[in-house]
């Protein structure tokens, strides 16, 4: 062969080598690539359960730390009540009537105005039964009531 051939020929295959050199690594560096995808992906779910996870202690955090200040307000909260006997006289009959008075309180802060309710008794009934009876503000009930909304 002539030298210009033998010339040629070494250009060729280094062209050929060159080529399967570019696709090697071409592809060498499409692997490290979705490695490095692999891990990112991988990172960033990691992150968001962090995230998840943190919310969601958060969310408790701020729904114990709710419910214990309702529950020291509910502690300051107050009734004060009161009842006595109500005599009207009508013509030649007197009708006795038991009046029990309650308000609500916060700590020394009247949150209500008197609420009175009137209820006639007849002689040798127990008064401090009826009083107990006919109570506005149960403590129970504001507490049933305070839960409620707070849990709504």
């Amino acid at each position: 062969m002539s030298p210009l051939g033998w010339a040629f020929l070494a250009v060729v295959c280094s062209a050929f080598s060159a080529a399967v050199v570019y696709l090697l690594m071409r592809s060498h560096a499409e692997v490290l690539l979705s490695r490095q995808r692999e891990q990112l992906a991988e990172a960033r779910a990691a992150l968001a359960a962090q995230r998840e996870s943190l919310e969601d202690s958060l969310r408790n955090v701020e729904d114990a730390t709710r419910r214990k200040a309702m529950d020291e307000f509910i502690a300051d909260i107050r009734v004060e009540e009161r009842h006595y006997i109500r005599e009207h006289k009508i013509l030649f009959v007197t009708r006795k009537c038991l009046v029990r008075q309650e308000r609500i309180f916060f700590r020394n802060l009247p949150l209500s105005t008197w609420v009175e309710q009137e209820m006639p008794i007849e002689e040798g009934a127990d008064v401090d039964k009826l009083a107990q009876a006919m109570t506005v503000f149960t403590p129970e009930g504001m507490i049933a009531a305070a839960s409620k909304k707070l849990l709504q």
